[in-house]
């Protein structure tokens, strides 16, 4: 919205800086931050009078570790209201409100974050930890990743290059045109990225900090795909409208910032669904958008040994049967936490391999 005031130039000259797409990246990180920690106390309060409680896993599901995480039971939940809150707001004030990836991001975070809320409405409701079935929040992700399939294939700027198929270290597209196996493409990396950052939300700010890590390696790549030039320099696809992007991914930094205030041991809130569903799907969508999909696994690497822990772990118990166990338990935190590692120090540890993913995604834009 304050991009405008950049036409008013002839009037004051200084109003040229909001055409600066890195002026206005800075501004929305920096807005998206003081909400949450100005309005963070506010939401707290609110989400605790109205007893919406964090229900904790019972012996079944976290086994010894149910009484490790008991005295969390009650914390505030739903808190990722304010980190979208946050995200929207600062996009919808910084970022150009014509671009229409920008307001496909935007479309994803209402989307997923909706799902997320029942889901968390139903446990805090129903005081248990089951929710929404998990057909239907899967269903809801993969109709939200073919909607945006069909938009962006059939779009006429860039259905073009969002139909093609790109590799890691490889200059051209292996597949010029992905057809109709585009929107499974589409829904299945959306679904995947989703359920990959909702899986990693079981400790103490790990998420969102983990979260923090790939925002940042993602504004830089946008923020490249963005302009002809280094894009061109990169051999990277360029994405027309891309660069706007960098604003949404500054907005999730200075939300996963302001959050994180709250949510450090011992935790003030909790993401829920509402948030972890949410950042994933946009994390998602912005990776398909600009074409580094695949290098999304190498920037979550986090949230992929998540992910992948749980798969592991169900499939090595449908076949050697239920009391096989790969790990001691999924998803991988609770594993280490189960070797003896304290809460924090697996946070921090994962905070540090999730700074060194980042760095190596970002080191795929120059190895091609």
């Amino acid at each position: 919205m304050l991009f405008y005031l950049s036409q008013l130039t002839e009037y004051f000259t200084p109003l040229r800086v909001f055409q600066y797409t890195t002026f206005r990246a800075v501004f929305a990180a920096i807005t998206a931050m003081l909400i949450c920690v100005v309005t963070g106390p506010w939401m707290i309060r609110k989400l605790a009078e109205l007893k919406f409680g964090q229900p904790i896993r019972g012996a079944d599901d976290l086994g010894p570790l149910a009484e490790k995480h008991g005295h969390k039971t009650g914390t505030p939940t739903m808190g990722g209201v304010l980190i979208l809150w946050a995200v929207i707001d600062a996009t919808i004030l910084w970022a150009r409100p014509d671009n229409p990836l920008v307001l496909l991001c935007l479309a994803t975070v209402l989307c997923l974050g909706f799902v997320g809320f029942l889901d968390d409405f139903a446990k805090v409701t129903k005081r248990n930890s089951k929710g929404i079935s998990s057909k239907t929040k899967f269903a809801a992700q993969m109709l939200c990743g073919i909607a945006l399939g069909v938009y962006l294939g059939f779009h006429p700027t860039v259905g073009e290059i969002a139909r093609q198929f790109y590799l890691p270290f490889v200059k051209l597209p292996v597949i010029l045109d992905m057809g109709i196996f585009m929107l499974i493409w589409f829904a299945f990396v959306l679904t995947s990225a989703s359920n990959a950052v909702n899986l990693t939300d079981g400790m103490d700010g790990l998420a969102i900090g983990c979260t923090l890590t790939a925002a940042l390696a993602f504004t830089v790549m946008t923020f490249v795909a963005g302009n002809a030039k280094l894009a061109s320099y990169l051999t990277i696809p360029f994405v027309p409208g891309a660069a706007e992007l960098t604003v949404v991914c500054a907005a999730l930094i200075g939300a996963s910032l302001g959050f994180l205030w709250f949510n450090c041991h011992p935790a003030e809130v909790f993401m829920g669904d509402t948030g972890s569903l949410a950042i994933g799907g946009l994390i998602g969508a912005i990776a398909l958008m600009i074409k580094q999909e695949l290098v999304l696994i190498i920037v979550g690497g986090i949230f992929v040994m998540e992910a992948a822990s749980v798969v592991i772990q169900v499939a090595g118990c449908k076949l050697r049967g239920k009391s096989y166990r790969i790990f001691k338990r999924t998803p991988i935190h609770h594993h280490f936490e189960e070797l003896g590692w304290s809460e924090t120090k697996i946070t921090t540890r994962f905070w540090i391999l999730s700074v060194i993913f980042a760095l190596l995604g970002l080191a795929t834009l120059k190895l091609r």
